[in-house]
């Protein structure tokens, strides 16, 4: 099928959730994608942080092939090889104990908020119930997922939601302490928040929220599902800030373009779950584990997660010049290649101007420009990008 003939049948057959670029991608190597009609372009959304080794990784592909040939499913009722490595793997390289697996980042979530409420009941405090979290940020697209995200367009049209979950402002140490009261059983934050901008956390407030959680006896989530695995420039993006959360979330990258999710926690508050209090029927499957041992392997032994921090470093001093040259660039913030450019000005329209160009971008809140390419990206790589964005600054009104 050609571009047009996949367009119309996706128009024709796909219930339509997503505001689809008229783009159809059948092909990838590394950072390269090529499209229906043999168009190559240079990936810098990266699924969304999910294609963290670029496309088609050799050793991501060999792990899926191998395991296919061996065993691809069998019911968590059963101890799974594969399912175990990697929960060894990641309990190594974090501050976590015990792992639950699931399919994805609103999953991993959606078992922190479980956790969270049980463990406060299995301690006695059967009022603690609500989690607070913070505005601009993302957690998700169940009800309790969306409704923990700070972001009412994500709400809307489907009221009521769950009860539990209150919002304070990102990085206001003081509005947070304030939030907590009686019934309060967690903080959950983004290190980074990417869904609303790439806003990233000072070190302050992570501090202060650590501190505050420990002080009143309530538990730190930190969602990592975008900015976690080498994202960041380090394995874990609280790993920049010397705060350890007693929750934290996975996905995205973790199975390099394989779904998967992870929620961890230290021993204490994991041995509140008792068996039959959380389940997933594909989570830890014997196909997924095997893609993401191979995932983590790289990224920790071969690199990747250096690469990150080193590229991204080029990539941050790059947008920095540009902002020097262009006044319609507000801002550029973010940390290794998770990174935000804010405009004042539509950024859709540059968005537009790249991919005619040859570059794959993201742009959020109409304005954010959001990088998020392999980890596994050259600098190369970034100056071919930043030659294309270049040139769509230039034709930004103010530009």
């Amino acid at each position: 099928m050609n571009t047009a003939e996949i367009i119309e049948a996706g128009d024709r057959w796909v219930m339509k959730t997503y505001g689809r670029i008229p783009l159809a991608l059948v092909r990838g190597r590394g950072a390269r994608i090529w499209d229906a009609d043999g168009r190559e372009y240079l990936d810098f959304v990266g699924g969304l942080a999910v294609n963290s080794l670029g496309h088609c990784h050799p050793a991501v592909v060999r792990a899926i092939a191998e395991q296919a040939e061996k065993l691809i499913h069998v019911s968590n009722l059963y101890y799974i090889e594969p399912q175990v490595k990697l929960a060894a793997q990641l309990a190594r390289n974090t501050c976590g104990d015990r792992v639950f697996f699931c399919n994805s980042g609103a999953e991993a979530n959606e078992a922190a908020i479980k956790l969270a409420r049980k463990y406060a009941r299995v301690n006695g405090n059967l009022d603690r119930y609500e989690i607070i979290t913070a505005l601009k940020s993302f957690h998700g697209r169940t009800l309790a997922t969306i409704t923990a995200t700070g972001q009412a367009k994500y709400q809307q049209g489907f009221e009521p939601l769950p009860a539990g979950f209150r919002y304070v402002p990102f990085n206001d140490p003081e509005a947070l302490r304030e939030a907590v009261g009686p019934n309060t059983c967690a903080v959950m934050l983004e290190p980074v928040q990417g869904e609303g901008g790439v806003n990233v956390a000072e070190p302050a407030y992570l501090l202060e929220a650590r501190k505050l959680c420990s002080e009143k006896g309530i538990l730190l989530i930190f969602d990592e599902v975008q900015c976690g695995l080498g994202r960041t420039g380090k394995f874990m993006a609280y790993q920049h800030y010397g705060v350890e959360p007693d929750i934290f979330t996975l996905a995205k990258a973790l199975g390099g373009g394989f779904p998967i999710g992870a929620m961890v926690a230290r021993e204490e508050v994991a041995a509140a779950f008792a068996p039959g209090d959380h389940a997933s029927t594909f989570g830890g499957n014997p196909l997924a584990c095997a893609a993401g041992l191979a995932v983590v392997d790289q990224l920790i032994n071969h690199g990747v997660v250096e690469n990150a921090a080193r590229v991204g470093a080029y990539f941050m001093e790059k947008l920095l010049e540009m902002k020097g040259r262009h006044p319609v660039i507000r801002e550029v913030r973010g940390k290794g290649l998770m990174l935000g450019m804010e405009l004042a000005a539509d950024g859709r329209e540059v968005v537009a101007f790249c991919q005619q160009r040859g570059l794959l971008i993201n742009c959020v809140n109409n304005n954010v420009l959001r990088f998020l390419p392999p980890l596994i990206i050259t600098g190369a790589d970034v100056d071919r990008a930043a030659g294309i964005l270049e040139e769509a600054l230039k034709s930004c009104p103010g530009g």
